[in-house]
């Protein structure tokens, strides 16, 4: 057998990549993962706690067929080439289909390529490895933590006060968010003045802030302040000084997932998922013209370092297009950010000759605006820095000094490149000079307040997270969909509001689960899985350390958190006759059938939305009870009506009582006369 198999994640990646190899090469995605943790033995974690905390797997029922098919097709081939995604996650998913599809070490070769691009993949092809088990190791801890947190936190939570989830990463984020409501709610805005001079110069009018009284710096705390400097100015205002001062500006650091989701949110609008989807898109691969070509590299990273072939080619790139004058070069070495694990380059292009403007006819218009966003950062990176020249100007009136600020551009450097993106308007000044008296001026008082910390939005909530070493470039997404999905926080205008349940849940975890459910620990956590990748941690005994640090709080949480739902109502379910409760789900409280799972009625919490028992019989369904309802919306809004309780399955519908009692004995009728004509067609 001279066949080989390449096993990627994604189909999309397996179609790019396809038409990289020769004949010889068959091409097949997983889908993902194949293998997950079971639900068996204590907890369900999938966890034999008993024996080193080894884990239990099983096939994805939706996998079976794939793996099924995996098999067969590795059967037929010498060699298999596991070429999942090049992260932690992707090193354990190759072990994993190492497993299932029972390769030995002569069998597989594990690959690994940064860009989806020809050269990448046949040059990974070339140069495999083993299985890095040290990563795997560090997945799987990650995994079991996460799955024995998730498990055991949420089941508590529901049964306790009716939240449907929590995490270890999740949790820490909601933290933020509620601990940013309360510092809103608790807010006392402080009263402070602005004053400003207005003049006109050359037809252009300019506003110069007050900040200093004889060189020392004003702060005007109310109006009596106020009032008194006014008093005390005079009708000449003096150009007192003018500086120049030349600055220069450096270009932003190439994007990591972090700070992508970040601008493409200010930039684009983009939510973070969003953004994640459509960078999947272009790293997996593009149809351009006959090619089909990945255009990003992998966009799963918290690296800034770029490799020295895209920092040669971008080199060429720049001094062709725009001169020597605009290159400055990159230093390939990383940031001293402590938390980064650089196993991979930041996002950049694959291709520095497919500029934006060259590829946008084969993109959405989405796909253009991102791929733009990665492409002049990346490129920008390595330009020269931009030079301004700033023009200080103090003002001068008996003693009060008024401050006015231009610039103006001298050198664009990577804002050639950056265009819109970074680029500020000049703010240049009109022509003033020193000892001049302003004419024609105004003195502009303004009475403010400080204004409380800015919620969180999906941008600065991720940076936050970065800033702290919560989570990795793979989770930030994922968690702020969660934080969504159970209720936990509401986005509006782009910003994150603590809902009821997200407060009461995030004080629950801080009251029973704050020496695990902490900044501190959640970090540190992070690190030590980082040690467990490097080979320089047991990965169970970390494991076992969280557990034994985890159990007893679980214990403790279970015997004295006091259970919120259900609460007892003293209304009685129009369905079956059992008692009606109160819980609580991921849109909040509702009523719900205390004889759950056999009968399945549920009805908003709000009384008057409760459909009230008539005792009437569905004439049409007959199974359907007639039950009384309040209009919500329409013309009708607030009136009466009646309807079969299997509604949508039944829409019977009447507008009164009598109508629908009317239709009944009209059924009773007409079923007379049925049997009267069935038995006159019997004789």
């Amino acid at each position: 057998m001279n066949n080989y198999l390449v096993i990627v994640e994604s189909p999309a990646k397996s179609k790019t990549i396809e038409k990289y190899l020769g004949e010889k090469y068959t091409v097949m995605s997983s889908k993902g993962h194949i293998r997950d943790l079971t639900t068996r033995g204590y907890g369900g974690y999938g966890v034999d706690i008993e024996n080193g905390f080894t884990p239990q797997y099983k096939i994805m029922k939706d996998k079976k067929t794939i793996v099924k098919e995996l098999k067969e097709a590795a059967k037929k081939c010498s060699k298999v080439y596991l070429a999942t995604d090049p992260d932690r996650e992707g090193e354990a998913i190759s072990w994993h289909l190492y497993e299932a599809l029972g390769l030995t070490s002569e069998t597989y070769v594990r690959i690994v390529f940064n860009e989806v691009t020809k050269p990448a993949v046949l040059n990974a092809i070339k140069n495999g490895r083993d299985i890095d088990m040290d990563l795997v190791h560090s997945q799987e801890s990650r995994r079991i933590i996460d799955r024995i947190i998730g498990f055991s936190l949420s089941k508590l939570l529901q049964k306790k006060i009716g939240s449907k989830s929590a995490g270890r990463v999740q949790s820490i984020a909601l933290k933020f968010i509620v601990d940013r409501e309360k510092e809103i709610d608790a807010f006392d805005p402080v009263e402070y003045w602005e004053i400003y001079l207005q003049f006109t110069k050359d037809k252009k009018e300019i506003n110069c802030q007050l900040i200093a009284h004889n060189d020392t710096k004003l702060e005007i705390k109310n109006k009596a302040e106020a009032d008194k400097i006014l008093s005390e100015l005079g009708p000449d205002n003096k150009i007192q000084k003018i500086e120049y001062k030349e600055k220069q500006r450096k270009a932003k650091l190439p994007f990591t997932t972090s700070t992508l989701q970040q601008t493409a949110s200010s930039r684009c609008n983009f939510k973070a998922k969003k953004t994640m989807q459509i960078a999947q898109k272009l790293y997996e691969g593009i149809d351009i013209g006959k090619n089909r070509v990945g255009l990003i590299t992998y966009m799963r990273t918290d690296s800034v370092r770029l490799s020295s072939e895209f920092i040669n080619g971008a080199k060429d790139y720049i001094i062709k297009n725009f001169g020597e004058k605009y290159y400055k070069g990159y230093s390939t070495t990383n940031s001293n950010d402590k938390n980064v694990q650089d196993a991979h380059e930041a996002i950049r292009p694959s291709n520095v000759a497919k500029s934006p403007k060259d590829v946008k006819e084969y993109l959405t218009k989405d796909e253009y605006k991102l791929y733009s966003l990665i492409y002049n950062r990346a490129v920008g990176a390595l330009m020269s820095n931009a030079q301004t020249m700033e023009e200080k100007v103090t003002i001068e009136n008996n003693g009060y000094q008024f401050n006015l600020t231009g610039t103006k551009l001298l050198f664009d450097g990577f804002l050639k490149v950056l265009g819109k993106q970074e680029k500020e308007k000049d703010n240049i000044l009109p022509d003033l000079v020193e000892g001049e008296i302003l004419e024609n001026t105004k003195v502009l008082p303004e009475q403010k307040f400080t204004t409380p910390p800015h919620r969180y939005s999906e941008a600065s909530l991720i940076k936050k997270m970065e800033e702290m070493g919560i989570g990795r470039p793979s989770t930030y997404a994922v968690t702020m969909e969660t934080l969504k999905y159970r209720n936990y926080a509401k986005l509006q205008n782009k910003a994150f509001f603590a809902t009821k349940q997200g407060i009461l849940t995030s004080e629950k975890l801080d009251e029973y689960f704050k020496e695990i459910i902490n900044v501190k620990y959640t970090a540190e956590m992070e690190n030590a899985l980082d040690k467990i990748s490097e080979g320089n941690m047991v990965w169970n005994d970390e494991v076992k350390d969280f557990y034994s640090a985890f159990k007893p709080l679980l214990e403790n949480a279970d015997e004295k958190m006091i259970r919120m739902y259900p609460k007892e109502t003293d209304k009685i379910c129009p369905k079956c006759g059992s008692p009606l409760v109160i819980r609580n789900g991921r849109f909040g409280e509702f009523i719900a059938c205390s004889a759950f799972p056999k009968c399945h009625y549920t009805a908003p919490q709000n009384p008057e939305d409760v459909p009230k028992p008539t005792g009437l019989k569905c004439p049409n369904c007959e199974e359907g009870m007639i039950v009384e309802r309040i209009s919500k919306k329409g013309k009708h809004k607030g009136e009466k009506f009646y309807a079969c309780d299997q509604y949508p399955k039944c829409k019977t519908v009447y507008t009164t009582l009598d109508e629908a009692k009317a239709d009944i004995e009209k059924h009773k009728e007409d079923a007379k006369i049925d049997i009267k004509i069935t038995k006159e067609e019997t004789k």
